[in-house]
């Protein structure tokens, strides 16, 4: 990879308002990844499962390290397999700091090594897609269940967040919320998280369980997802204005802020790709997008009880209709539609396995099908050869 120019520094109005965006389109982008953003922390803090001032302050500080470091609006996402294992009751509020500092050890670990690519590889990707979709499924059976009290409702609450797909643009995820903090006592009953099988107490801290259920499936989807592709949707993106955003530097940031901040309460976060995109669709084009960010996070972290206050007031169903988007948004990678037709077995495989029987057994299994797929592709390789030269 070649180093990209340097560009000129022209004075603090035109960094503020970035190339094409302005800050009108730095507001409106802030907020372009909340469609990943809210469900996991509305349920995890609706529910008791986090307290909302560790979870909001560790968002904050994500942000702002990203203003300083990137100058860019990178993504500070939940990290999507734990966040799935947490609402699915896998994971206790103690476990979930052992896993994030774990995560975080492993992360800057990789960063300050020159294996960093080579550790993204070892996984294929298609037990990587594979563990993605598993824990899709499982996120999508926790917003069934959340949505099946009153389904009259939950159902115009998918339109409106299926309009995305029409309008990527449109903020509804934004609107649905708003609608449901307004109106939430009079449109149906507040988040009960029972009826996902998740529990606020949880149950004994075991690290072994963090390492198993929390770090296993998220670190092959944070290198390459969080890492390799940041990257190179950074980079697609913003072009030279992007050479900060290397993936050693993308693996230490992240691993940092889980090190530092998992301990105390923080939500595990990573740089997710696909809010990258976000951000830059919604218009974000300047550091002036994560800074808006960490001010708005960091208020809330100040709120005292506000926050609880007012998610308390969002009815189950409306909460499953987020986690369902939330779901597909799993689901449907462009990884899966872009699958070979031999790497599809192993994905469902994986999938499936996970979904059933958990990520570790996703992993397993996704591997032993990557395995006879390779077998099979060599054997048929191999025939085709032979067939060739006796001719």
């Amino acid at each position: 990879m070649t180093n990209a120019p340097q560009l000129p520094e022209s004075g603090w109005r035109q960094r503020l308002a970035g190339a094409g965006g302005g800050v009108l389109g730095d507001v409106s982008g802030a907020f372009g990844d909340l469609g990943t953003f809210l469900p996991y922390v509305i349920v995890a803090i609706g529910a008791g499962l986090l307290s909302p001032a560790p979870v909001f302050a560790g968002f904050a500080a994500g942000y702002l390290l990203v203003a300083i470091v990137y100058r860019l609006p990178v993504a500070v996402q939940p990290m999507k397999a734990v966040g799935a294992v947490i609402l699915a009751g896998g994971l206790s509020g103690g476990e979930v700091a052992w896993a994030g500092a774990m995560l975080g050890a492993i992360l800057l670990t990789l960063a300050a090594s020159p294996l960093l690519l080579r550790a993204a590889r070892v996984i294929p990707q298609s037990v990587v897609t594979g563990l993605q979709a598993g824990l899709g499924l499982v996120l999508l059976a926790v917003a069934a269940r959340l949505m099946g009290g009153d389904w009259l409702l939950a159902v115009p609450a998918l339109a409106l967040l299926s309009l995305t797909w029409v309008w990527p643009r449109g903020p509804f995820a934004l609107a649905l919320v708003a609608v449901a903090v307004a109106f939430g006592p009079s449109l149906g009953a507040p988040l009960d998280m029972s009826l996902a099988g998740a529990s606020p107490d949880g149950h004994a801290a075991s690290p072994w369980n963090a390492f198993v259920s929390g770090v296993l499936p998220q670190l092959p989807l944070t290198l390459l997802n969080a890492v390799v592709v940041a990257a190179a949707v950074a980079r697609t993106l913003y072009g030279p204005g992007a050479r900060r955003v290397s993936e050693r530097r993308l693996a230490a940031t992240s691993g940092a802020l889980n090190l530092l901040l998992a301990p105390f309460g923080a939500m595990p976060m990573c740089h997710g790709a696909g809010g990258i995109a976000g951000h830059h669709r919604f218009g974000a084009r300047s550091l002036a997008a994560p800074l808006l960010l960490a001010l708005l996070c960091a208020l809330a972290a100040l709120s005292g009880d506000l926050v609880p206050a007012l998610l308390a007031r969002i009815p189950s169903s409306l909460v499953g209709a987020l986690l369902a988007y939330a779901a597909v948004d799993l689901l449907a990678s462009r990884r899966l539609v872009d699958a070979r037709p031999d790497c599809r077995p192993v994905i469902a495989v994986a999938a499936l396995a996970t979904w059933g029987l958990g990520a570790l057994a996703g992993l397993a299994a996704g591997l032993a099908a990557e395995a006879v797929r390779v077998r099979i592709r060599r054997g048929a390789g191999s025939a085709t050869l032979t067939q060739e030269n006796g001719r």
